[in-house]
């Protein structure tokens, strides 16, 4: 498959996550589960984004790992903020 014809496949496949996450956003009540289905997509999406788009496959592998633990961290933000969310309010407020 050429470079080209690939980066496009990428961009739709890009665009319905983006979609579809914001349709799930819109439609469904908040929830645990929900929360997920959301993570899941902001990860899949970072990876895709940093494996695609951002051309680290020739940069050290320090800084490719790095950027790939960025785009796990997020997510993983996401579900505690969720999970801890009543203990971390206190901890921001002024």
């Amino acid at each position: 498959m050429r470079a080209s014809r690939r980066l496009d496949l990428v961009w739709a496949l890009l665009i319905g996550l983006t979609l579809g996450g914001a349709a799930l956003a819109e439609t469904s009540a908040s929830g645990f589960w929900v929360t997920l289905v959301i993570a899941a997509i902001m990860a899949l999406k970072g990876r895709l984004v940093i494996d695609h788009f951002m051309e680290l496959a020739d940069a050290s592998p320090t800084i490719r790992t790095m950027v790939r633990l960025y785009g796990i961290v997020i997510p993983l933000l996401l579900i505690l903020t969720y999970v801890f969310g009543p203990q971390i309010a206190p901890l921001t407020s002024l």
